[in-house]
């Protein structure tokens, strides 16, 4: 099913500001769509708009472009799977998925079948006859996700599902969930604030801050092509290197007047309307180059090294307290205290207007 946000948006009772404006977006059939933000920015608020369960205080909700705005739930072929598992601790596995088609008077062959199959696809046959006390938090999850899935919707929405999960469990579940959309062809809108899970799930992100969209699309434009300097920085981990400066006669020279930059031959031309204007020059931890020409080096001093095994991150400050996050190999041998030279890697800067925080296109 496609999904489509026409100029959305969402105002509470009592509160003089919209949480939700102007949401335009589309979700095309079997997407698997993250939307991604930060606490309070609106990304639940609009996943519950979809479910029928928040009112919509203006603009056009459409499912395969028949307006859904005052839809009832029950009515809107979906299914939700939430960040608690509300599991009922009384019922079995079996029961929990079940009860949905019960309540909906299925024939017991019908939801026998549909329970077993969903039962085989998330690997929890073994345990149909437990109590939801008697298994793993990550069984818990499988047990609500399977109890989506015998509903056989057309469009899965799932709210932070495995924010409860520990580190190692969330890694093996985002494979599962991915090759479950890869099964089931379902459209799927799913939230969290993770941007690990974004990137590595989602044929199509939708980044949020404070109620508005700042970009979407897919994974891979948001680590390359940020919208801006909001996007540049919360997507990515370790974070973007941000430098603040001018263009002067065609070269960036930062604040500090410690790091001049010559843009390459493609970002010059961009760049010529911003001679003399404030630019700030993003670069990503891997993007740094060890030993390059001097005009486009600095010089820093390693304060703090984390080593993770396949990459060791640099912690360094230049002179005038410019931190820079470097990453590198792990066999590259560097020592805390150690002075060190680093150039960039002209076609991997990220140019941005320092008053309006846009990337220069």
């Amino acid at each position: 099913m496609k999904v489509k946000f026409n100029n959305i948006g969402k105002k509470y009772e009592g509160r003089e500001n919209f949480t939700l404006r102007n949401i335009n977006l589309e979700i095309d059939d079997q997407d698997f769509c993250v939307i991604l933000g930060p606490s309070g920015c609106g990304k639940t608020t609009l996943l519950r708009m979809v479910a029928g369960l928040n009112s919509i205080t203006e603009g056009d909700l459409m499912f395969n472009d028949i307006r859904v705005n005052k839809v009832p739930s029950k009515d809107r072929d979906i299914a939700m799977v939430f960040q608690s598992y509300a599991l009922y601790p009384h019922m079995t596995v079996y029961e929990n998925m079940a009860f949905s088609l019960s309540m909906r008077k299925e024939r017991k062959k019908v939801i026998h079948e549909r329970v077993m199959e969903a039962a085989e696809v998330l690997q929890i046959k073994d345990y149909l006859y437990s109590k939801p006390s008697d298994i793993s938090g990550g069984q818990r999850q499988r047990v609500a996700l399977g109890r989506a899935m015998v509903r056989k919707p057309s469009v899965f929405l799932m709210d932070e599902p495995l924010s409860n999960l520990d580190a190692k469990l969330r890694e093996h579940m985002r494979v599962e969930l991915v090759r479950l959309h890869k099964s089931l062809g379902t459209t799927t809108i799913y939230v969290t604030h993770d941007q690990v899970e974004a990137m590595t799930m989602a044929t199509k992100i939708v980044l949020m801050n404070e109620g508005k969209i700042q970009q979407a699309g897919k994974p891979d434009e948001f680590y390359n092509t940020p919208h801006n300097i909001f996007v540049a920085k919360f997507i990515g981990s370790p974070t973007i290197n941000l430098i603040e400066g001018k263009l002067t006669k065609g070269i960036f020279v930062s604040n500090d007047g410690e790091i001049s930059i010559t843009p390459s031959v493609e970002d010059c031309k961009i760049l010529k309307a911003y001679e003399g204007k404030k630019v700030t020059v993003g670069i990503r931890p891997e993007r740094f180059i060890s030993g390059c020409h001097p005009k486009d080096t600095f010089d820093c001093t390693i304060d703090v090294i984390e080593r993770l095994g396949k990459e060791k991150i640099l912690y360094a400050k230049t002179k005038s307290g410019q931190e820079f996050i470097i990453s590198t190999p792990g066999h590259y041998e560097y020592e805390e205290g150690e002075k060190h030279t680093f150039g960039f890697d002209l076609p991997a800067l990220h140019f941005f207007d320092t008053d309006t925080q846009e990337r220069i296109n």
